[in-house]
């Protein structure tokens, strides 16, 4: 700020911050359509447009497509629908809540097709067999930002299908880590290269979890007939959480089945597809019904799973927010979001909430930005916000660190995030990157009390780094 001895630096080149403000407008540009959740009807989508089918694999609901109802409108049983995931699609359709499509094309956010990932509340990708065009994954990326559920089953690694180079273990980490939305662990997990022969992976214990204790069943353990892990990382995403554990393994290793959040949406990990297959489907396929196995709660975990990501329940679960349900009003509850209409609502230091041109702002022309004078300084940034008691809530922000430091193991400068009492992340030099990247927290144990969120930022003596904020949220639904 003036009259400082040692000013901000100016951090970006004229190229970096053109190139900031151009990938800001394209997100901005993508993300207007948001999945609206029906009163009583929520929408699925199942993906069969990449490989899906490949060599012993029916991963479908039904082989009418994209309407299942037209090759039985009334089915009671998996036969009625040709697929292996024709057990699955049935139990949905049969409660009268869900309604089912398949999609068989490149998949869309924000277009007119009736398969476009606006007009549903959760995509369902059940080992896809061929990777996702950059505008696929861009589509599928803003579409959970926006609240979308995303339904990732995996299948072990090698298990290339259709012999194109690539499986789903590639295509899905591929997904989380090549995308223009966010491609730094933007879920908290990345899926395990392994082949793991067989097991019954074994549920963790906790009574108000969605997923595990939903309205399909309580999950006990899931089976494993050559498949995969992940490996959690929550100080990428605080949100992450595993569910059902790989025997031998628990907290961040050996996750078998794992829930996140990203933005306002919901995501979920599941490490093989055997558990959703039936044993029906085409001609000449080899299945196994691993739905019906009787050492598992497969059916359960899947139908549970789907709830929770469509918002059709909305308890506590691996990450919580995303999804809509229950008696809670989705909504946006921070004022002055992106700090476009200057020091207002927000209560903060002299200067940070600033338009100033050393700095690029994500979007539009105002940022908050935390320190950056190279010498010993505080700064905050505040708000209260009160969250509707029964509302599932996330917290999300993007955050740009620059710094002159050189080290790459001292963190000389610190920025801590926090929501009413409790510590949601702590940042510092060493986060350092050169743009925006999505930081996303589950603050619903929340709900139903006044809470503030602020951002402290504390500098060291000498060599500058700034901690640099932009479009804020705090979702509920």
């Amino acid at each position: 700020m003036p009259g400082f001895a040692i000013p901000r630096r100016k951090l970006t080149t004229a190229l970096a911050v053109l190139g900031l403000l151009t990938a800001g407008a394209a997100v901005q540009a993508t993300s207007s359509a948001t999945p609206a959740h029906a009163a009583t009807t929520y929408r699925v989508l199942f993906d069969d447009g990449h490989a899906e089918e490949a060599g012993n694999a029916d991963w479908i609901i039904s082989t009418s497509k994209p309407d299942p109802l037209a090759q039985d409108s009334s089915p009671s049983s998996d036969k009625d629908w040709t697929g292996a995931l024709s057990s699955w699609g049935i139990a949905l359709q049969k409660t009268g809540d869900y309604s089912l499509k398949t999609a068989t094309s490149a998949l869309t956010y924000g277009g007119s097709s009736t398969t476009d990932l606006s007009k549903f509340d959760a995509l369902v990708l059940p080992e896809p067999n061929t990777k996702f065009s950059t505008a696929e994954k861009t589509a599928i990326m803003n579409f959970v930002k926006a609240g979308g559920g995303l339904f990732m089953i995996s299948d072990h690694t090698g298990a290339d299908r259709n012999n194109d180079g690539y499986d789903a273990v590639e295509i899905l980490n591929d997904l989380m880590t090549n995308n223009s939305v966010d491609s730094t662990d933007p879920f908290g997990f990345s899926i395990d290269s392994l082949d793991i022969g067989s097991g019954y992976p074994k549920a963790i214990s906790d009574s108000s979890n969605a997923v595990l204790n939903g309205s399909f069943g309580t999950v006990t353990k899931s089976l494993i007939a050559d498949g995969t892990t992940a490996t959690l990382k929550p100080s990428d995403n605080s949100a992450v959480k595993g569910l059902v554990y790989r025997s031998g393994y628990s907290g961040n290793t050996g996750a078998f089945f794992a829930t996140s959040t990203f933005g306002s949406g919901r995501v979920a990990f599941w490490g093989d597809s055997s558990p959703i297959d039936d044993g029906t489907g085409q001609s000449g396929n080899t299945l196994y019904d691993g739905w019906n196995d009787s050492g598992a709660t497969n059916a359960a975990l899947a139908l549970n799973a789907t709830a929770w990501l469509t918002g059709a329940s909305s308890g506590s679960s691996g990450g919580g927010g995303g999804g809509g349900g229950g008696t809670c009003t989705s909504a946006q509850l921070l004022g002055n979001p992106g700090f476009e209409s200057g020091n207002t609502t927000w209560t903060a230091s002299s200067g940070v909430i600033t338009n100033s041109s050393s700095e690029a702002a994500r979007t539009g022309s105002y940022k908050a930005w935390l320190d950056g004078y190279g010498s010993a300084h505080t700064d905050t940034l505040s708000q209260s916000v009160t969250i509707p008691s029964g509302c599932s809530a996330t917290l999300s922000f993007y955050l740009h660190v620059d710094t002159a430091e050189t080290t790459t193991s001292t963190a000389y400068d610190k920025l801590t995030v926090t929501a009413g009492s409790t510590t949601l992340a702590t940042y510092s030099n060493l986060n350092a990157a050169s743009g925006y990247v999505l930081k996303s927290f589950d603050v619903s144990s929340l709900a139903g009390t006044t809470a503030t969120i602020k951002f402290s930022g504390v500098e060291g003596s000498t060599l500058q780094t700034s901690f640099v904020i932009d479009d804020t949220a705090l979702n509920v639904s």
